[in-house]
């Protein structure tokens, strides 16, 4: 009912509703849920800082009760509900929230299981030493104030940080019509990418993305594929696949899935129990048990497997089905000058700069008018202080006074002084009128003068002020930065990453139990010949390194297994382990089949490029003497189960693989120290599903053991090892060309001594060459302190062997001639466990049809008159 004196006023309630809900929407997304591009913060993490600050909690300072600190942001600043500044506060003390936690918390801050938090009664904390950092220069009128909400108080509206917030914490919130989701990324890298467009304003975003690589999410995990990391940089929208880190290890007679990472912001506890579910369901089979074992030193959630599964396909079902892979949808939304933009990382990074260089700019100007006030005053007390006579006449000027004002007014009208002055003269102390003093009060303002001249070339000079940003960049980094915690799996996505990953020579090794690991050549030392060699992997007493590969980080390998079939792998796609690092199991990798493993590889470059793999050939040669050619073409299509690559026969198995460009010449090699060679031309090329021709006869108990491709005779010398460490280099032009099918020659005379043949290699003086001992032992040497010799001879003492130890294999690599000798004594060590994954697993049942070949080819191979 209308009271008297008052007047009502019709409106549409509609436009009164669209009026209401944009202030509302508005106030939402400018002072609630979107972060300032500037610092990185919303106003309640601002207002958390700028609280504690206030309290004076800082890094150095102890601990205050949470309660302390929410009750004096609340009732100063954030005039909201005490839990929104509590869970904020949390979050900022939580290592798994925030890649680097502003808040230092002591107490129950929760935990990644879900756990609420004590209440804030029970729990303390301080400002990390890096948010210092954020709060630097504060008060050094270097930001603007503005009045808190009941005009009480004044409280910043942007924070002066030092550190690229934004870029390395990121943040989400969901405003109204639009949300923030920003990924956090490595401090070192952001710093790194900073200073290069500091340098650079003209930089690309490509070449921002050389420095700061991708989001590094601080609960680690692997971001697997490129493609979204791509788009988010470059759009500011983008999403990210995020994959648990995993190893495969041997629990007792069982093998297991060991998560020691798991994907940012995922809960996991409830992703154990969401897992145990689909167990149960028969979803997800295979899976013994799950125990989440994590501890204060880490967290390890163990998923064991029954006897008859396949770690790697139970692996892909939980990345299918569980949050062990998950994605982040980057949504690079903030507040430019009010206004919610949509940023790319060159955006961020400006804006961030900007920021630096207008608080680097309001410092010194800040800085420069405190100078310039404390040299006015020292001016002051030169001209009243400087001499005796004008000491004693200041002196008795106050003495003679009837009150300080008059005092003051007497020294400004005797010495010309400004009122400040004045006040400062008789604010002195009588200790400060020694002659000491004075000196003191002179270098004072010596010091001052050349200040002042600094801080006024600062504001004069701005490619110095850019200058400036970085140097306190480089600190922070010195300071704060740390390695990455996300690694990334390249492979998951479809983009060409060869400007990312550096083309460096490696070395792979792959065991006898199928072992894979990729490490830098520099890694291994040049030793000469008859050294005794550095321990190059740790293996169990059944395991030893069986194949050793040089190669380059952008080339293809293609595997071809003893039962015939071709996996692919990019080099960069296989993990890298140090020189002393077991590796990998091979079936992690590729999904070859339990019973199966890797007899051959090749080193290919550009698979795709039509002309190259259409012109290349891929030579195979097995156990009993059999050759076969086919086209690169016909491998160049890389499938998940692996193709058929060449028939093998009972009791056969493959030995090598090579590439071949049609004017080759092919030399095998027979344990029995035969040889035999003839030009490619005499195989010809069949289908991919096809067994082969004879390659070299054999005779009783004798068997090939390798085969060689020969483009360079004249430079080009055939080098062969023996078992028990010899070895030789004979020219080719000593084995005489014969038809494909001969007999071969004598290219090593076997003796007990020297035991059986096991490797044939061509080298040239330029080369290296890697032997590796089944006992795990390796030496690197090169091939010109080998002389070339005959051909019907026993060879020279490659390697010094211990005990019953004997070559298990040799590989050719490119020499490094930066790498040190180092011919000194190895040291003897314990051995190592590795476990092989092999045992008591199925096979994939996964079988691509062969191509149908001619009949007549395949039955070539039985032509006795050839």
């Amino acid at each position: 009912m209308q009271k008297e004196g008052e007047r009502l006023i019709p409106i549409n309630i509609v436009d009164e509703m669209k009026s209401s809900y944009i202030d509302y929407s508005m106030s939402v997304i400018v002072s609630r849920a979107l972060p300032d591009v500037r610092d990185g913060l919303k106003p309640v993490h601002r207002r958390v800082l700028y609280g504690m600050y206030g309290l004076g909690v800082f890094s150095n300072r102890k601990y205050l009760k949470s309660a302390r600190i929410v009750g004096d942001v609340l009732g100063k600043y954030h005039p909201h509900g005490d839990s929104s500044v509590y869970d904020a506060m949390v979050r900022m003390a939580q290592d798994w929230s925030l890649r680097y936690p502003q808040v230092d918390g002591q107490g129950n801050f929760g935990s990644m299981d879900g756990d609420p938090p004590a209440a804030m009664r029970y729990t303390e904390a301080r400002l990390k030493k890096i948010s210092d950092e954020v709060l630097s220069d504060l008060d050094k009128e270097t930001v603007d104030f503005q009045n808190n909400f009941d005009d009480s108080l004044q409280e910043p509206t942007v924070m002066p940080t030092k550190v690229p917030n934004l870029l390395v914490n990121g943040t989400s919130g969901i405003a109204v019509g639009m949300a923030t989701n920003m990924a956090p990324h490595n401090l070192s890298e952001s710093v790194d990418a900073i200073c290069a467009y500091i340098d650079n304003k003209e930089i690309t975003i490509d070449e921002l993305m050389q420095h700061i690589i991708a989001p590094d999410f601080p609960t680690g995990g692997i971001i697997y594929g490129y493609d979204g990391v791509r788009d988010a940089f470059h759009t500011g929208r983008g999403r990210v696949v995020l994959r648990a880190k995993v190893n495969f290890d041997e629990i007792g007679n069982r093998n297991a899935i060991i998560v020691t990472e798991i994907p940012y912001q995922v809960n996991k506890a409830e992703m154990i129990a969401r897992t145990a579910e689909l167990v149960k369901d028969e979803k997800i089979p295979g899976i013994h048990e799950i125990r989440d074992e994590s501890d204060r030193k880490g967290l390890r959630v163990v998923y064991e497997l029954k006897n008859d599964a396949i770690p790697n396909v139970v692996l892909n079902l939980l990345y299918k089905y569980t949050a062990l892979q998950t994605s982040f949808s980057v949504n690079n939304i903030a507040l430019v000058h009010g206004r919610p933009e949509q940023l790319n990382l060159k955006d961020i990074i400006h804006h961030f700069v900007e920021h630096r260089h207008e608080v680097i700019v309001r410092r010194t100007q800040y800085e420069l008018k405190k100078a310039k006030e404390r040299a006015h005053i020292l001016e002051g007390f030169m001209k009243v202080i400087g001499t005796q006579d004008s000491l004693d006449r200041a002196i008795s000027i106050i003495r003679h006074s009837a009150n300080p004002q008059a005092a003051k007014e007497g020294l400004i009208e005797a010495f010309e002084l400004s009122d400040i002055q004045a006040q400062a003269i008789l604010d002195l102390r009588l200790a400060r009128l020694t002659g000491m003093e004075l000196d003191k009060i002179r270098d004072e303002y010596d010091a001052i003068m050349k200040e002042i001249a600094n801080l006024e070339d600062i504001l004069a000079n701005e490619p110095r002020r850019f200058q400036i940003i970085k140097e306190e960049l480089i600190e922070i980094k010195e300071k704060y930065g740390d390695e990455r915690r996300t690694e990334i799996d390249y492979s998951g996505g479809e983009m060409s990453i060869e400007d990312i990953i550096p083309n460096e020579s490696v070395v792979l090794t792959i065991s006898h139990a199928g072992y894979i690991k990729r490490t830098s050549l520099s890694e291994y030392k040049i030793q000469s010949r008859g050294g005794v060699g550095n321990k190059a992997a740790t293996t169990r007493d059944s395991d030893f390194l069986e194949y050793i590969v040089s190669a380059t980080n952008h080339q293809y390998m293609l595997f071809f297994t003893e039962k015939g079939r071709c996996y692919w792998l990019r080099v960069f796609e296989i993990p890298e382990g140090s020189k002393t690092a077991k590796g990998r199991a091979v079936q992690n990798l590729i999904n070859i089949e339990p019973d199966d493993k890797i007899k051959a590889y090749i080193r290919t470059n550009n698979l795709k490029d039509s002309e190259y793999v259409n012109q290349m050939s891929v030579v195979m040669v097995t156990k009993n003497g059999t050759i076969k050619k086919t086209s690169l073409e016909a491998y160049s299509r890389p499938r998940v189960n692996g193709v058929n690559a060449i028939e093998i026969r009972d009791n056969d198995q493959l030995l090598g693989a090579y590439l071949t460009n049609g004017n080759s010449q092919i030399m095998i090699a027979t344990k029995n120290g035969k040889c035999i060679r003839f030009p490619e031309e005499k195989v010809r090329e069949v289908g991919r599903g096809s067994i082969g021709v004879r390659g070299i006869l054999l005779e009783d108990g004798d068997e090939a053991i390798g085969m060689i491709v020969v483009n360079d005779v004249e430079n080009e010398t055939v080098l062969v090892v023996s078992e028990k460490g010899y070895g030789k280099r004979t020219a080719v032009e000593d084995y005489r060309i014969t038809n494909r099918g001969g007999k071969g020659v004598i290219t090593l005379n076997i003796t007990e001594k020297t035991g059986n043949l096991i490797a044939i290699q061509n080298v040239t003086d330029e080369d290296g060459l890697m032997i590796i001992n089944k006992s795990g032992v390796a030496i690197r040497m090169g091939m010109d302190e080998m002389r070339v010799m005959g051909r019907n001879t026993q060879g020279v003492k490659l390697i010094n062997l211990k005990k019953n130890d004997e070559i298990a294999a040799i590989a050719k690599v490119e020499m490094d001639k930066d790498v040190e000798e180092d011919s000194e004594e190895l040291e003897e060590t314990e051995e190592g466990v590795v476990g092989s994954l092999f045992d008591n697993q199925e096979n994939d049942n996964v079988t691509p049809q062969a191509e149908n070949e001619n009949p007549a080819e395949e039955n070539e191979n039985s032509d006795s008159e050839e």
